[in-house]
């Protein structure tokens, strides 16, 4: 069995993954397995008892008795990250992070029980059809999402380029649920976004973090500055996550030095320490933080790097609270196994998972705001910069 090691700051998103088949049972539940739990032992003696005695023998298939296994055994603890993923899925997952997927590009997690949207794609087939962060999506093409898992509803949506997916939408604040058809579309995933703004700010914006987007970043502030830009507003608002390698090299750019974030145990010991190296773009370019209930994970460990070191406030409201570290094992088909192995926590020590990050100014955009076009965070940074000149 090969294992590939990787820590991801990671949330499960529309476009990324699925869990199911694959590990052969007898490797699972064999008795003869090491470190294996005596109470193990029950299930091996189920597996044979349903050879004997079941009626329907057609039933007993291995792969399909497997997956049930695996997936009760990671429903029991409780975890939506620790996770089965079959190898076509796993080999999509690296490859959503490489430049482009098919579906209706939008990102989603269980809350509660619940298939929530963190936030769309800008651009998006979702966000033009009017889907929002913090809809709930109650059935797809019929089927009630509150009997599915995570990964068979994201696995329902995704699909073909030009083809529809019909969603049951309930929208937050709303009692009404409204169907929404969505026609499928190829989504690029270009992940950092420049605009100079009046007064010489340059407003970066990072949707998610691919393998890609610390060689983006560099890019982009390497523009920015040369055209003149004196201020940065960093937006992180609905940014899901991705690689932990690569928010470290993010904010190398903004950091000349200190701890970015600790890996620590479900005590609060810490395990590792990452810490910033000298030499970045914009160390010293004045910083302005945007977050939202959307920004988690990685986003969440750049901004509170950014915040505890006096970097750069934060402005908007709390964050989602995805702070905790995925290690990923691949085993010998070509699956793999999520395991939550720890948790993160800010350079000030600030647990992040269930908790998220609370912003220096607290700032809302409401559903009137956003039918103007108006962005009061956007504009509460602005003013933050133009105060400190």
């Amino acid at each position: 069995m090969t294992s590939k090691r990787l820590l991801l700051a990671l949330l499960i998103a529309l476009l990324l993954f699925s869990f199911g088949a694959g590990f052969g049972l007898a490797q699972l539940l064999s008795p003869g397995a090491s470190e294996v739990p005596p109470e193990f032992e029950t299930l091996w003696e189920t597996w044979q008892f349903l050879q004997e005695d079941y009626v329907n023998k057609e039933a007993l298939d291995p792969k399909s008795l497997t997956q049930g296994a695996i997936k009760g055994l990671l429903e029991a603890l409780g975890d939506p990250y620790t996770v089965y993923v079959d190898p076509e899925t796993y080999e999509l997952y690296w490859s959503e992070f490489e430049g482009s997927f098919e579906g209706i590009g939008a990102f989603v997690a269980m809350q509660d029980g619940e298939l929530v949207v963190i936030s769309p794609i800008a651009g998006s087939p979702a966000e033009r059809q009017g889907i929002r962060a913090g809809d709930r999506i109650l059935e797809i093409d019929g089927d009630a999402t509150s009997e599915m898992t995570l990964t068979e509803a994201v696995l329902k949506i995704r699909g073909p380029e030009g083809t529809k997916v019909t969603l049951l939408i309930l929208h937050q604040g709303e009692t009404e649920p409204v169907e929404i058809e969505v026609t499928r579309e190829e989504i690029p995933l270009d992940s950092v976004y420049l605009e100079m703004l009046p007064g010489n700010i340059a407003y970066i914006e990072i949707i998610h973090f691919s393998e890609r987007t610390d060689q983006e970043l560099s890019s982009i502030l390497s523009d920015a500055l040369s055209s003149g830009a004196m201020d940065i507003v960093l937006d992180l608002r609905g940014n899901p996550g991705g690689l932990l390698n690569t928010v470290v090299d993010v904010a190398d750019e903004f950091l000349d030095g200190g701890t970015i974030l600790y890996q620590a145990d479900d005590q609060g010991e810490v395990m590792k320490e990452w810490k910033a190296s000298s030499g970045g773009l914009a160390t010293d370019v004045p910083l302005a933080v945007l977050v939202d209930g959307g920004s988690a994970s990685a986003s969440e460990i750049l901004a509170g790097a950014l915040q505890d070191h006096g970097r750069a406030p934060l402005i908007g409201t709390t964050t989602y609270g995805k702070g905790s570290v995925q290690l990923i094992d691949e085993l010998s088909d070509g699956s793999a196994l999520y395991v939550t192995t720890a948790r993160w926590l800010t350079p000030d020590g600030h647990l992040i998972e269930g908790v998220g990050l609370t912003p220096d100014f607290e700032v809302e955009i409401t559903e009137e705001d956003v039918a103007q076009g108006i962005d009061p965070q956007l504009e509460r940074a602005i003013q933050y910069i133009e105060m400190g000149r």
